[in-house]
């Protein structure tokens, strides 16, 4: 016969050693992910993407947006290196303007990833995990070409005008070049003219990812360029560019159909992705920032945990002082015909979120 006052110190024993076990669960330490803004709605992803990977693992997080404001940033990750955090993820809003605080945060004991953009002129930054960036603007640029061919075949040569980056993220200069090792042999053969004549990244950054600048850039290049001639095609390396300049091409009569210019993009941004089944832009390229964070966490619980994290790429991203040792994932270009089964299929995006 079972013992009542056995059963009832084995339970408490028990409950006693859950509650620990959960208390130790929840104990791992404090995370902060310093994200740029919210403007873009991939960062919000990306932060509520990493929060969740976290909890699941046991880490407390610290999530905040610097709002594109540099030292809004600054003080941010200050507080977390004084509030304890054993990890700082950050994807800077100016990769360069963070080797003070850095310095703070690994004399503290913290260790610093690099998060989709790279911290450059410091030695202070342990890890990088990021998408295959050239790879993104060699597909943004293939993309493009398979548009004027498709919706252009039969004028030579192809008028377009090229838009790049923000000139302070080192990740802008990765998708223009590796744009330009598709699209320069073009330019030079003279398949496609620019017509404004502007290329390079002091020419066509466009500073802060802003839409609004880049419409602005495009309602110049359209008045000074284009009253005599159609412009077929336009490298956008983001999104929110992209849309900027689809208002400003709809702005001077261009519509949906035949006369289009093909328009590329980034990210995968639900009003992109409307855009695109609406026939104004193109195309874009997809980077599942799920598995992005699903990386990071993984590679910050194995540095938390006394271990070496997997890293697949040593030689490509030099900040300046060190080359970081990084994980690079996959991007994939999305067309219209894409969605349902990329974006859709994958629960990226909801069905109803395209209505």
């Amino acid at each position: 016969m079972i013992n009542r006052r056995n059963l009832l110190v084995a339970s408490a024993s028990l409950s006693a050693l859950l509650a620990a076990g959960a208390a130790h669960a929840q104990d791992k330490g404090l995370i902060g992910i310093s994200m740029p803004t919210k403007s873009s709605t991939r960062w919000i992803s990306d932060g509520e993407s990493m929060v969740k990977e976290f909890t699941a693992l046991g880490y407390e997080s610290d999530l905040q947006y610097g709002e594109d404001d540099i030292p809004n940033q600054l003080a941010q990750i200050e507080n977390m290196v004084t509030k304890g955090a054993k990890v700082l993820i950050i994807a800077a809003i100016d990769g360069s303007t963070l080797s003070d605080i850095l310095a703070k945060a690994h004399a503290a004991g913290a260790k610093v990833f690099a998060y989709d953009r790279l911290i450059t002129k410091t030695g202070d930054v342990d890890y990088y995990t990021t998408f295959d960036n050239f790879g993104v603007g060699v597909l943004q640029a293939t993309s493009l070409v398979k548009g004027l061919k498709e919706r252009f075949g039969s004028v030579k040569p192809w008028n377009g005008e090229l838009f790049g980056g923000s000139p302070d993220d080192t990740n802008a200069f990765y998708f223009y070049d590796g744009a330009m090792s598709v699209l320069q042999p073009m330019i030079d053969g003279g398949e496609i003219v620019i017509a404004s004549g502007q290329m390079g990244m002091d020419k066509v950054g466009t500073l802060r990812w802003d839409g609004a600048v880049a419409q602005a850039r495009m309602d110049n290049l359209l008045s000074a360029n284009y009253t005599d001639k159609k412009v077929h095609g336009v490298l956008a390396p983001y999104d929110g560019l992209s849309r900027g300049i689809i208002s400003s091409l709809k702005g001077v009569g261009y519509a949906p159909g035949a006369e289009m210019p093909i328009v590329t993009g980034q990210d995968a941004e639900v009003p992109s992705v409307k855009a695109m089944m609406a026939g104004e832009q193109y195309s874009t390229v997809f980077k599942d920032t799920r598995e992005l964070a699903k990386v990071t966490a993984k590679m910050v619980d194995a540095v938390m945990s006394g271990k070496e994290p997997e890293i697949n790429d040593t030689k490509t991203y030099n900040n300046e002082v060190k080359v970081v040792p990084s994980y690079l994932l996959t991007p994939f270009s999305v067309g219209k015909g894409d969605i349902e089964k990329m974006l859709v299929g994958s629960g990226y995006i909801k069905a109803e979120d395209l209505k």
